[in-house]
């Protein structure tokens, strides 16, 4: 390891601060920003180096103070974006996609706008906490960006609605209730009319009603046993959306999901596809104007509830969207919008094979990374439009929306 000085020129994928070395090598300095001259501890790896802040000799142009103490004491790993002014963050995820677009998709343009969101404190509606046994008391927090196995005790999540903390001290206050396992992890999400309590880990939880009945501000208690799928364990109410189909950022989730279908119906659509529709919050509304929607969803749950939203004419297909895909076409425009980890390989096999290809792909992602490798699989289809949404400030997540055209039809 060496001590240096390093101009920092961009933010990468995760947060992470981009410097070069003297030597050429690329370093990777956490807690940076653009235009920062920084001292810092670097340790060489095969083609690539990272470094740890030592200190910050010269600030970049759109460095700012922190506001939330656990950010700098704490080391908190929950955002990365904290000490950039916000324009500055909105650039630097431009930068991202743009960046992943062109190294791994092969599709060059200019970095996109990433249209901002409303509030950029307290827009959270959920906060996932890891629990850690320590002197036979539980200590819930978030884990140091350094450190993806401690845990350091959370006084307060200045991005997390107030109403999802509160929650969480109810939680805390029930927590002699929990499991008896040395680590857990809980999420607290805000529903309509209500919150969940979703818990991971333990064997055996003998004490359920007891936590239930500490903690009234929960409607719904779901429960993922060790090494078994998850499971509603207590409901208060008859059930409302479920403890995965609200948004965590509701404002910007609208937004997007109005270019989303703006996008789609710019092509007079009679039939689209909606892949991965969850409960039908964009397939509903394309339907309602005359569409006819395929939409396909795995979870059972989502699919029913999808179900009772689409007007008659339009179907759900439950199953994997590479399953059900090719069943589903021809279909004018097919809408993607895969987890993280992207769409499967025969996914992008199907929309280029098919004997009637859809005109237009509108494919949504959270990962820049996975969605610039997933176009990389589609050379049929042009990029015609990109924009990214600011889902998660402070943070480097962005979400991106793809609209991709067929090449014979521009």
């Amino acid at each position: 390891m060496s001590d240096e000085t390093l101009r920092i020129e961009r933010i990468a994928a995760g947060g992470d601060g981009v410097a070069r070395a003297d030597d050429g090598i690329v370093v990777f300095v956490p807690r940076t920003a653009p235009g920062d001259l920084v001292r810092a501890r670097v340790r060489r790896e095969k083609r690539l180096a990272r470094g740890r802040p030592l200190a910050i000799v010269e600030p970049g142009p759109g460095r700012v103070e922190p506001p939330c103490p656990h950010y700098t004491r704490d080391r908190c790993g929950g955002c990365q974006l904290q000490h950039l002014a916000y324009d500055a963050q909105l650039a630097a995820k431009g930068r991202i996609i743009h960046d992943a677009l062109r190294r791994i998709g092969g599709r060059d343009s200019a970095p996109p706008d990433v249209r901002p969101s409303t509030d950029q404190w307290r827009y959270r509606r959920k906060l996932t906490l890891a629990f850690r046994r320590v002197d036979g008391d539980f200590v819930a927090g978030l884990h140091p960006y350094d450190d993806p196995v401690g845990v350091f005790r959370l006084r307060d999540c200045p991005i997390t609605d107030e109403r999802v903390l509160s929650v969480w001290k109810e939680v805390l206050a029930a927590r002699r209730h929990l499991p008896g396992a040395r680590m857990l992890r809980g999420a607290v999400r805000l529903l309509d009319g209500g919150a969940s309590f979703t818990l991971e880990g333990g064997p055996s939880w003998p004490r359920v009603q007891q936590f239930f009945d500490a903690v009234p501000s929960i409607s719904e208690l779901w429960w993922a046993p060790d090494d078994a799928r998850r499971r509603l364990l207590k409901q208060r109410e008859a059930p409302r959306a479920g403890a995965s189909f609200v948004q965590v950022n509701a404002a910007v989730a609208e937004a997007l999901r109005a270019h989303v279908v703006d996008r789609v119906m710019a092509h007079a659509p009679a039939r689209v596809v909606d892949a991965y529709a969850g409960s039908g919050e964009t397939a509903e509304p394309i339907a309602r104007r005359g569409v006819v929607v395929a939409a396909i969803e795995l979870d059972r749950d989502a699919a029913a509830r999808c179900a009772e939203r689409l007007p008659d004419g339009s179907r759900v297909l439950a199953g994997t969207v590479e399953s059900r895909l090719p069943e589903s076409l021809p279909a004018d425009v097919v809408i993607l919008n895969p987890p993280r980890a992207g769409v499967d390989e025969r996914v992008a096999a199907t929309l280029e094979q098919a004997a009637r290809p859809p005109r237009a792909v509108v494919y949504v992602s959270c990962n820049p990374a996975t969605l610039a490798r997933d176009l990389s699989r589609m050379p049929s289809y042009r990029l015609a439009s990109v924009v990214g949404f600011d889902m998660f400030p402070q943070t480097a997540h962005v979400e991106t929306v793809c609209e991709l055209l067929r090449v014979e039809e521009t």
